[in-house]
């Protein structure tokens, strides 16, 4: 990617999620930027998901997936799911989590929020798959102001490009 190109990118805003998943044989979540809401009535958002990455497997085969808002006082999260610790089928093994009422995916005890999700329409854009999303039920855990990319000192711009974040400007 052309470095001006990624300098741009990198200075849009987005907000800082934890996506989570469940099967029969595996619980994980990974860490998540590329989150909007995209529709009003009925109240839709969308995730993309890395098409090669563990997550999108369970997706594709179970149709629901958790969404955990990372708060200001649960910046642990970002920090151990961009971490190399993370990079297991099932790593939430030492993430305080709850099964959510409905669909069975993660819900992180330490997210401000979380969603539990299910995919009504998908799009392969690119390397990422467009996950069109209702929400089926929600939790509010506590109260906080939601971590976005500015807090960060590092911005994800797709694959495994993880940049420092510039601070002049640009």
């Amino acid at each position: 990617m052309d470095s001006d190109l990624a300098a741009v990118l990198a200075s849009l805003t987005t907000g800082i999620y934890v996506l989570t998943v469940a099967d029969a044989r595996h619980r994980h979540g990974m860490s998540s930027s590329w989150v909007t809401q995209v529709s009003g009535e009925p109240p839709l958002f969308m995730a993309a998901v890395d098409v090669s990455h563990f997550s999108a497997q369970v997706i594709a085969h179970t149709g629901v997936f958790g969404l955990n808002l990372v708060g200001h006082r649960s910046r642990h999260l970002e920090d151990y799911f961009l971490s190399s610790a993370s990079r297991r089928p099932d790593n939430l093994e030492q993430i305080a989590c709850d099964l959510s009422p409905r669909l069975g995916v993660p819900w992180l005890r330490d997210a401000a929020a979380s969603i539990e999700a299910r995919v009504v329409d998908s799009v392969l854009a690119g390397d990422h798959r467009l996950l069109i999303s209702e929400a089926v039920g929600v939790r509010v855990n506590r109260p906080d102001r939601p971590l976005t990319s500015l807090d960060l000192d590092y911005v994800y711009v797709g694959g495994k490009s993880v940049i420092p974040r510039d601070r002049s400007g640009w």
